[in-house]
């Protein structure tokens, strides 16, 4: 769907004091403003509403982060679990295009840092992406997005298997629960190519809900890998990061 933008895109944002700034001009707009925004939108809970909201507690920002669906709530957890993800905004600013003689307007789900520079998410059901107006919207602030040298991706529905198993590990995302000494000793150990039960038998001088929980930290940490494809089991086998 073609689109005409007759005037430079425009921006605003809420910022970590609450202050919103409107009408900034896109391409010039600083990002540590951006990095440090609030969300635009807020929401309430109530009776009878047709999505889930609520917040998630991220290891990456160590704050909470809010979400307005399940869905939202899955690309959260990928980007929690992503090493290459460094900082994570929800609803990060309003964007503003003049377009075939109409102001356009609209709110982006996510702005991740990742390590190959800002990465813009929507998220939206995959059924929903044909719609024209939810095509449309898309199709303009991919433009608007990728003219500043910025990503830009629409996200729908992940591999089921996948996302359980990274929603299962963010149970054991939080560091500060995990005894440095432990942790430290299991990644001494050679892991490379152990399997996931294996590992979670060594240190037999350690009580072994506390060995199986440390290696699963260490596997949301990214500190080991495995296969995420198929549900987690004693037989997987663990594998140093490249």
């Amino acid at each position: 769907m073609s689109t005409a933008m007759a005037m430079p895109v425009r921006l605003s944002v809420r910022r970590s004091d609450e202050a919103v700034v409107e009408d900034l001009d896109w391409q010039s707009v600083p990002f540590g403003l951006l990095q440090e925004a609030r969300p635009w939108r807020t929401f309430r809970w109530y009776k009878g509403q047709q999505h889930y909201s609520g917040t998630y507690w991220s290891a990456t920002v160590r704050d909470h982060l809010i979400y307005e669906s399940r869905l939202e709530l899955g690309r959260l957890l990928f980007a929690d679990f992503a090493p290459d993800v460094r900082h994570i905004v929800a609803q990060p600013f309003l964007l503003k295009a003049d377009i075939d003689g109409k102001v356009r307007k609209h709110i982006p789900d996510f702005l991740l840092l990742t390590d190959a520079g800002p990465l813009v998410v929507d998220v939206k059901p995959r059924h929903r992406l044909k719609k024209p107006e939810v095509a449309f919207t898309f199709s303009w602030t991919r433009e608007a997005v990728t003219s500043r040298g910025w990503r830009y991706e629409v996200w729908s529905e992940p591999d089921p298997a996948v996302l359980e198993n990274i929603r299962f590990l963010a149970g054991y995302r939080r560091d500060w629960l995990f005894d440095p000494e432990l942790v430290g000793s299991l990644r001494a150990a050679d892991l490379d190519g152990m399997l996931l039960g294996d590992a979670f038998r060594l240190l037999p001088d350690c009580p072994r809900p506390l060995v199986k929980s440390a290696v699963l930290h260490l596997l949301w940490s990214g500190q080991v890998t495995t296969a995420l494809d198929r549900p987690l089991s004693a037989g997987h086998v663990l594998r140093r990061p490249a």
